[in-house]
């Protein structure tokens, strides 16, 4: 490809104007679009192009079953997400998710210390914000970690396609965290590792949630240059 200052706009545009939805409207986004999506994201680059993302989908009657499935009380004996969590947050990376978290909070009016709104907001995941759709994202366990890494870039450019087209979503770790109740929903087999879900679908201007964005470090923060 030739390269030109529209291509680069575009992109920069789909980078800035991206952010995490946490209220959704709840009318369905249409089957074309959703197919217009998902055909630009499968052109994502994969490990020996092995495409590991196994992609479900919910709408409709399936989108209301899931939610239910996933706010149902956890079971005692219920197994763990299929990849660890971050063991834990230090330094830097405790101080953005600290900004992160404290931005939400004062968009939606809860003060700090207010456990108990904490988790309501939290609950939030699990409702799936509102949205009409969840696509839930797997890959081959024999793939490992690096077939995971490879639905990361799947993720992210699926994001990016659906912000092409006017619909707003948000990656979810927290619907993977019981990947046994993911997999039983939705009919999937043992050895598909849930990497996580997205919610999607059309936001809410009017949710408060919405009324924040993140910020970004300084490349000069992220990337070293070596000329030798």
């Amino acid at each position: 490809m030739t390269p030109t200052s529209s291509n680069t706009d575009s992109l920069s545009h789909l980078l800035e104007t991206r952010y995490s939805c946490r209220g959704f409207r709840p009318d369905p986004v249409p089957a074309e679009t959703i197919a217009r999506i998902v055909s630009l994201a499968q052109r994502s680059a994969s490990w020996c192009n092995a495409q590991p993302w196994q992609v479900v989908i919910t709408r409709g009657a399936a989108t209301e079953r899931f939610r239910e499935a996933l706010l149902a009380p956890v079971l005692p004996d219920e197994p763990g997400p299929d990849f660890d969590w971050p063991q834990e947050y230090q330094g830097v990376y405790l101080e953005r998710r600290r900004e992160c978290g404290l931005a939400l909070y004062e968009a939606v009016g809860l003060e700090r210390g207010d456990r108990e709104g904490s988790a309501r907001q939290a609950r939030e995941n699990l409702r799936l914000f509102g949205a009409p759709h969840a696509a839930l994202i797997t890959t081959d366990a024999k793939l490992g970690t690096y077939g995971a890494v490879d639905c990361g870039g799947y993720v992210a450019a699926l994001m990016l396609a659906a912000t092409s087209l006017g619909v707003a979503s948000i990656a979810q770790a927290s619907l993977a965290s019981r990947p046994q109740r993911v997999r039983d929903a939705l009919g999937l087999a043992a050895d598909r590792k849930v990497v996580c879900g997205i919610s999607f679908g059309y936001a809410d201007p009017e949710h408060p949630a919405n009324g924040f964005r993140t910020g970004r470090a300084d490349t000069k923060v992220a990337v070293t240059l070596l000329d030798h």
